[in-house]
């Protein structure tokens, strides 16, 4: 542990700094315990499994293997990553959280600012590679899959220096009178400082595609009578619309939970934060399982490529068998050509049934 561990409250259990703060918490299970196990449980499942599919169709599909489709399978890895988080958080809730240790509360606490902080930050990479390209006239980024490496490792390095930021020494637990209610062994002042630095940046993110899609449906307007491929201008377009509902979904998903964060550091005793901290955090939840819903929605390669994964064992153990259930061989023949393949995985341009132009 990073922080000063000789002060008087080091010793004190986890719900020593609860009933210090006001937030209740209970040895015995209660109904609302039930239903928060009962029904995160599956959708933690369903959020780790939906990611890995996204990740694992971005791998596979080389129509997919472009800068933005880079970042947005990053997205999905940061949403895996706070599946994971909510299932850890799952399981160390209610009743169960008098049985942490402060350094088991902390990263409990750490995991869900790092998911946090990976989406937000892929977020404002996203929007930087789009306002690049598109004022530029370019359909994609030029950067190097080296550069978008190198991007991907830094957007994850600062979501693990922000997610242990309170384990370092930015907390309450040797000065109880900056103890928050929500995370009552959080200082307010980090609660303030964390919730308007993310608010911030949602702000920016809004702002940098609102002036992309003024400038996107400026110039395609501009465009239109002298051109005779009004296809292309749609392309970036349908593009922008997609990466707006994602953008969008993660502001109306995760604001609510700030403003009860902000509001808790603030001290606003007559907010009743506790009343809606349960509703926050399962909207926020919510938003890693709708990400992977979008994608599917917006973008048919995509959902063509869900297909090939999700049926490859069924097509595997059908290729090896006979009408009657006899297992044998199969006969080599000459592969189909790439161009003929409504399925290629070549670097050529994205297909129109793509996301890049719906």
């Amino acid at each position: 542990m990073l922080f000063n561990s000789t002060c008087e409250a080091f010793n004190n259990a986890v719900s020593f700094f609860y009933n210090k703060t006001g937030k209740p918490i209970s040895s015995s299970w209660r109904p609302h315990d039930f239903i928060v196990v009962g029904l995160g449980l599956p959708i933690c499942v369903f959020i780790i499994l939906a990611n890995i599919l996204v990740i694992v169709a971005i791998i596979i599909n080389r129509q997919f293997h472009y800068p933005i489709y880079y970042l947005l399978g990053n997205m999905a890895a940061a949403d895996l990553f706070a599946g994971i988080s909510y299932l850890y958080l799952v399981f160390h809730t209610g009743p169960w959280t008098i049985g942490l240790t402060i350094n088991e509360w902390f990263i409990r606490g750490a995991l869900i600012n790092m998911s946090l902080t990976a989406s937000v930050v892929n977020l404002l990479a996203v929007a930087v590679e789009r306002h690049q390209t598109i004022f530029t006239m370019q359909l994609h980024s030029t950067m190097t899959r080296r550069r978008v490496v190198m991007l991907i490792l830094t957007i994850w390095l600062v979501a693990v220096f922000m997610g242990l930021v309170p384990i370092m020494g930015w907390n309450c637990v040797c000065d109880l009178s900056t103890c928050c209610t929500v995370a009552p062994l959080y200082s307010r002042s980090f609660l303030v400082f964390w919730a308007i630095l993310n608010l911030m940046a949602f702000f920016i993110m809004v702002a940098v595609y609102t002036h992309i899609f003024i400038y996107v449906r400026r110039r395609s307007r501009e465009m239109s009578p002298h051109t005779d491929q009004p296809s292309n201008n749609q392309t970036v377009i349908s593009l922008m619309k997609t990466m707006s509902m994602i953008l969008g979904t993660f502001v109306i998903c995760w604001t609510p939970g700030l403003v009860i964060l902000l509001l808790d550091g603030l001290s606003c005793g007559a907010c009743q934060v506790l009343k809606y901290e349960k509703y926050c955090l399962v909207l926020a939840e919510c938003n890693s399982l709708v990400n992977p819903i979008i994608y599917s929605f917006r973008d048919k390669d995509m959902r063509t490529t869900y297909k090939r994964i999700l049926c490859f064992p069924w097509r595997r153990m059908r290729q090896h068998e006979g009408p009657s259930g006899i297992r044998f061989e199969p006969v080599k023949t000459e592969a189909p050509s790439e161009k003929n393949s409504n399925n290629s995985t070549s670097l050529e341009p994205v297909l129109p049934q793509s996301l890049l132009s719906l």
